[in-house]
């Protein structure tokens, strides 16, 4: 009896020297690994820190749809050159051409009237007895003439109009540039207020980023003073920056950086810095940058 009190207490000393044990191990914490790329650091130990998203020179142009429909051709890929006033894709316009055949219908119809009551008017006014027509049949016959040639008018205007409406479902590049996006196929449907068809910018030669500067210290900033920045993930290559304005209305903030402590509900002063593109290190639109601010 005494040898099993003896076993049961050794036992229960073991459980409870285990459960301490596994306390001890689960209340360590893990040393943080170091960052796979280090942040950079600020030049000369000053200056005003904002995040950046990288656009095309006179910032992205996101092309919109002129109604919704179902897109019939698209004639340009990402990355393709285009000029200023080229198709870039075309909605279906086959109910508008219906309508034009119609319409192309009722003004022949129109105009074999309009010449029918010409030659009518011409034959009376060629009556030389000036008793053989009386003044109220010409004058009617007149009338009738003026409303057939409006008709006929109105009818062209018509077509003028539906074919203002099919030239109309044609996109057309507003700007000299390069395709970044084509978000549509041929036989997807587009809408207004969803997701650009087609974004374009100029790349070529010099890009921009806007920085978001939180509202709090928005009050450090000063016009024209330039910048530094940093594309994540290359922090030992820094990328002097030209200001080119403040637009002076704080906005909420969009672009989101991924920091556990980033407040999405955030007001930001918009900074607007100019640099070249490095064709042999490129920097592409849409890219986050870490950006100090001289002050």
């Amino acid at each position: 009896m005494i040898i099993f009190r003896k076993i049961t207490f050794y036992l229960a000393l073991i459980s409870v020297l285990a459960m301490a044990w596994q306390v001890h191990r689960l209340a360590k914490k893990e040393p943080v690994p170091p960052p796979s790329v280090a942040p950079p650091v600020k030049p000369g130990g000053t200056g005003i820190g904002a995040a950046g998203l990288v656009e095309a020179i006179h910032d992205n142009v996101n092309l919109g749809a002129p109604q919704p429909g179902l897109v019939a051709e698209v004639y340009v890929d990402v990355g393709d050159k285009v000029r200023k006033g080229q198709p870039l894709f075309r909605l279906d316009d086959r109910d508008l051409r219906a309508q034009m055949q119609t319409q192309t219908a009722n003004l022949k119809v129109a105009e074999a009237q309009a010449r029918r009551a010409k030659q009518q008017y011409d034959l009376l006014t060629q009556v030389k007895d000036p008793y053989g027509v009386s003044k109220s049949e010409l004058t009617s016959r007149e009338q009738e003439l003026a409303v057939i040639n409006a008709q006929a008018q109105a009818a062209r205007a018509s077509i003028e109009a539906t074919q203002m409406l099919i030239d109309r479902l044609t996109v057309h590049s507003p700007i000299d540039g390069t395709v970044l996006q084509v978000n549509v196929s041929v036989g997807e449907s587009v809408s207004q207020g969803s997701t650009a068809p087609m974004v374009l910018g100029s790349i070529d030669e010099l890009l921009q980023v806007r920085a978001d500067v939180d509202e709090q210290i928005a009050t450090r900033v000063r016009p024209g003073k330039d910048a530094v920045g940093y594309i994540k993930g290359a922090p030992d290559r820094a990328i002097p920056l030209s200001f080119v304005r403040i637009e002076p209305f704080v906005v909420p903030k969009r672009s989101l950086t991924g920091g556990s402590t980033e407040r999405i509900d955030t007001r930001v002063l918009q900074v607007v810095f100019r640099f070249p593109n490095d064709h042999d290190r490129p920097v592409y639109v849409g890219q986050q940058m870490d950006i100090y601010i001289q002050e």
